[in-house]
């Protein structure tokens, strides 16, 4: 997309990208840039990012597994896409970031992909993506409901959108502050706003279910001001990341038999949009 076909409007360019919001390229609150270096290094060897893409993997394949497009809203270092690309090879995907910062990241991973800078609150799309994504994004946005309304713009009739979030308010900690988040979801407080931006929701369930003991702990351990949000604090030693990455694909095969947790520290939820 070079420009909008209605109104003309023609994105700047910065860093070699197109840009449709250069004024939160390099400088606003969702995100602390510098943090992307950190993840483009630790996230094909952390257990949480692995099992991540694999439950992400698993829900496209059985919820939509013949869609011909596909965005994600907020693809940082494309870790995540790049995944995606691997399994669904024919299909035409794309991937928009706030910063060019992590657009930079996500070219090396994904060549041949349209990578944009945009705003996920002013998406320039209508009824243009079989699946609009984002995973641990709108927790970064104040106006996440209108974010919701434009994927719900950018997806075509019958299309299907897929959300991950980080869940449950008594979690948060200093990580949560440190990652520029907004809130932590409850699956209500999630739902209401998912089917309010006109969505059905299909499936909803909770993640890191069976190491959620373990999260508290660590959340506890980590309500220090020396808390990060970037690589150093996700390199594990790497029994222990074999050991918590075992648990996380026990509870995959727990979640693709049917059980949907309440309690976990992370929500999937698949939602559709209606068919006209």
């Amino acid at each position: 997309m070079n420009g909008c076909p209605m109104c003309g409007f023609t994105p700047a360019s910065i860093d070699g990208f197109l840009a449709w919001s250069p004024e939160l390229a390099n400088n606003n609150d969702g995100f602390p840039q510098e943090s992307f270096e950190g993840l483009a290094r630790v996230e094909a060897g952390n257990f949480w990012f692995r099992a991540r893409n694999t439950i992400i993997l698993w829900a496209l394949r059985k919820y939509f597994p013949g869609f011909h497009s596909l965005l994600e809203v907020g693809c940082g270092t494309g870790f995540v896409l790049s995944g995606i690309v691997q399994a669904f090879p024919n299909a035409r995907m794309a991937g928009s970031e706030i910063y060019t910062a992590g657009l930079a990241f996500a070219a090396k991973r994904l060549p041949g992909v349209e990578l944009f800078q945009m705003d996920a609150r002013k998406l320039p799309y209508e009824a243009e993506f079989d699946v609009v994504a984002a995973f641990d994004v709108i927790e970064h946005i104040l106006e996440d409901e209108s974010a919701l309304q434009n994927f719900h713009r950018a997806i075509k009739p019958g299309g299907c959108c897929l959300i991950t979030v980080p869940q449950h308010q008594w979690l948060w900690s200093y990580v949560d502050e440190a990652a520029c988040h907004k809130r932590r979801y409850s699956a209500k407080e999630l739902h209401r706003k998912i089917e309010a931006a006109g969505f059905s929701i299909i499936r909803s369930t909770s993640f890191v279910s069976l190491l959620l003991p373990l999260m508290i702990a660590s959340r506890l351990a980590t309500r220090r001001p020396d808390a990060k949000c970037g690589g150093d604090e996700l390199t594990l030693n790497p029994s222990v990341n074999r050991m918590l990455e075992a648990v996380m694909l026990i509870e995959h095969r727990l979640i693709k038999w049917g059980v949907n947790f309440s309690l976990g520290g992370s929500r999937l939820v698949v939602a559709k949009k209606q068919s006209m």
